[in-house]
């Protein structure tokens, strides 16, 4: 994950539809770092959802976790994040905002997490602009984890995540080898397009 290093202060007082986004972003982000264990799916396959969009997209989740276990889903997260197949993603913003990888939107990305006190743990092999460490970093503003100054995390969201994220949920769900993973890209196109609408709004 992100290391926050910053001394910045952050006032923010964080209620409990932040604390809901967090969990969002948070389980979009282990996803697509990794693919699900029994536990976690066991988990997601209790999901329950109501006649909202997001309602409808986790009743999917829950289904689709239901419908496979570890090893199906292992296959699947490889097959389309390691593999070099047809169906294989690159989930990063570089490849989607300059087609090409270690671009500058990485590069930006990189200047802006500097400037937020944040550096990639030294575990972590893959680049800051890979969809799960953006989700990350948006789970962090939303549950306050992350110190920053009001409005950081709106720019945030417009610099480093709108622009492209949603795209790249779209092109999962439509993904030829997904099928878990295609409730993943439909739950995490459906609530990208809520924050930016959120997000859209003045205050």
């Amino acid at each position: 994950m992100m290391d926050p290093t910053s001394t910045m202060a952050s006032v923010r007082i964080v209620d409990e539809f932040d604390l809901a986004r967090a969990q969002e972003y948070a389980l979009l982000a282990t996803l697509l770092m990794r693919s699900p264990d029994t536990q976690l799916l066991h988990r997601i396959s209790a999901l329950h959802g109501d006649a909202s969009a997001m309602g409808t997209a986790h009743m999917a989740l829950a289904d689709a976790a239901r419908r496979t276990n570890e090893q199906a889903a292992s296959r699947e997260f490889f097959a389309l994040f390691a593999g070099l197949g047809k169906g294989a993603l690159l989930p990063y913003a570089s490849h989607y905002l300059s087609d090409t990888l270690y671009g500058r939107p990485l590069a930006r990305l990189r200047e802006t997490l500097e400037g937020l006190g944040l550096e990639k743990a030294p575990e972590r092999t893959e680049p800051e602009d890979h969809a799960g460490f953006l989700c990350e970093i948006m789970a962090g503003f939303a549950r306050g984890s992350i110190p920053a100054p009001a409005g950081a995390e709106r720019l945030f969201f417009d610099q480093h995540v709108s622009r492209w994220m949603r795209r790249f949920f779209a092109d999962l769900e439509r993904a030829s080898s997904a099928d878990f993973y295609a409730a993943v890209g439909a739950l995490g196109r459906t609530f990208i397009d809520i924050e930016a609408e959120a997000f859209a709004l003045p205050g």
